[in-house]
């Protein structure tokens, strides 16, 4: 049996060393771009930041321990074709450049997804970045150390990590985000909080220019030997101007799917590659997992994308599985993340009010603050958590917390839950844990759903 992965990363390192597994005599080929295989690129804005100095601790698994266990790693590769007829992909070496066809019998897709580049002018001058690489963590890090001006495109999960990261080593920091307030993907009344919170913990390093965009990055040219194209300057589409030294684009991402469709993959309505709860594409013996691949929200039941290394994790478990003949099946996400500014805890699960709307849920909702643990505490904190239910059914269809207190704690209560189609009567019923230095007597779940009760009385 030869099996093909196509990308190395989160979910296809957990596909090829899961298949190895299952079939030892199997013949296990790894091809990724990437110099390097199964890195955490989520831990890049804390290598960045500083928490620590070695990015090899990045690292989960080398190609080295890869191959020990019979697994091949070819890096620098990039498969430019796959041809399903003849079950064969087309692979250069981008060392080399040299192409050369390769067989499968199976054959896995976790090409993953790329950075969004908006329009900008000069986007490719030196100094400006993306984050999605080792490589790219290590050239914005020393990029920073010599910077005092840096500005960030785009107000996301990644832009968030990133501020934290640069005022951390004393830089002034300028984020441009075309929504009302940053962290767009929480409902207004909560990102409203998230943003308040950066502005008044970030010892004044922070500006946040919001309902605009990037249109230019002005260059500024070093006469000599060099003639480097430098990044010193930034215009946005209302007219705003400022000095940076540096930029990092982070607009969002999207999927990896040239190649798939290319083959006669299908593609699903949200543009990434369709699959069923087995990983399987269309195409007999092609599997696709991560973050190039589409996924079923598990409350409504409609597609979604959302790239999340956790669920990256999962589908290349499952993807191996179906591939090496098991049966196994992956219903689907409820979009569970988490993220921190400082202090601050930021956490959501299942449905905000606002995607609920446009599914067409008639939403009530709740957003109350409290104290995470009894008031005489020395650690208490505040936690702020917002519950959305269907008026008509009862059910809870999502959450989102904040605070300097548990909030996650909460919304992972809520997101087992969600699985079992929990109505608000039902989180009335829900026997938790309690002591002084764990929650207070009546936890804000409780409560929270207690006037989420009242309201749909």
């Amino acid at each position: 049996m030869k099996i093909i992965i196509i990308g190395g990363v989160a979910a296809g390192a957990k596909a090829a060393a899961k298949s190895k597994r299952m079939l030892p005599d199997a013949e296990v080929k790894i091809y990724t771009q990437d110099t390097h295989v199964s890195y955490s690129s989520c831990g890049l804005p804390y290598y960045i930041a500083g928490d620590f100095q070695d990015w090899h601790k990045l690292v989960v698994r080398t190609k080295e321990e890869f191959e020990k266990s019979g697994i091949n790693i070819f890096t620098e590769h990039r498969v430019t074709k796959i041809l399903p007829a003849d079950k064969k992909i087309l692979v250069k070496d981008l060392k080399l450049g040299t192409c050369e066809f390769v067989e499968y019998d199976k054959l896995i897709i976790a090409t993953g997804s790329v950075p969004f580049i908006p329009e900008i002018k000069n986007k490719d001058l030196k100094n400006v970045f993306t984050l999605r690489t080792l490589e790219d963590g290590i050239n914005i890090r020393n990029a920073m150390e010599k910077a005092q001006n840096i500005t960030l495109v785009g107000g996301g999960y990644i832009s968030i990590e990133l501020i934290e990261s640069f005022i951390k080593n004393k830089k002034n920091v300028t984020l441009i985000e075309r929504s009302p307030f940053i962290l767009p993907v929480f409902d207004e009344d909560i990102s409203s909080l998230i943003q308040e919170f950066v502005l008044e913990n970030s010892e004044g390093l922070v500006k946040i220019i919001n309902e605009d965009t990037a249109i230019e990055f002005v260059e500024e040219i070093n006469e000599g030997e060099s003639q480097e194209h430098k990044i010193k300057g930034v215009l946005t589409s209302n007219g705003s101007g400022f000095e940076t030294d540096m930029a990092v684009i982070a607009a969002g991402v999207t999927p990896v799917v040239d190649i798939a469709k290319e083959a006669g993959i299908e593609l699903g309505i949200t543009g990434a590659i369709k699959v069923n709860s087995r990983m399987q594409t269309n195409i007999e013996d092609i599997y696709a997992c991560g973050d190039c691949v589409e996924k079923i929200n598990m409350i409504s039941h409609t597609p979604v994308w959302v790239p999340l290394g956790s669920t990256a994790n999962k589908e290349g478990r499952i993807a191996a599985i179906n591939a090496c003949g098991g049966t196994e099946d992956f219903e689907g996400i409820l979009g569970s993340a988490v993220l921190r500014y400082g202090a601050l805890n930021i956490s959501m699960t299942g449905l905000t009010e606002k995607s609920a709307r446009k599914l067409g849920y008639d939403t009530v909702s709740v957003v109350i603050t409290k104290r995470d643990k009894a008031g005489y505490m020395p650690e208490v904190k505040n936690v702020t958590l917002k519950i959305v239910a269907d008026r008509r059914s009862h059910r809870v269809l999502g959450a989102q917390a904040i605070g300097c207190g548990d909030a996650d704690k909460r919304v992972n209560t809520i997101s087992v839950g969600l699985l079992s189609g929990m109505k608000v009567e039902d989180l009335l019923d829900v026997d938790l844990t309690y002591a002084p230095p764990f929650s207070t007597s009546i936890d804000i779940l409780i409560s929270a759903a207690r006037i989420l009760k009242s309201k749909l009385s």
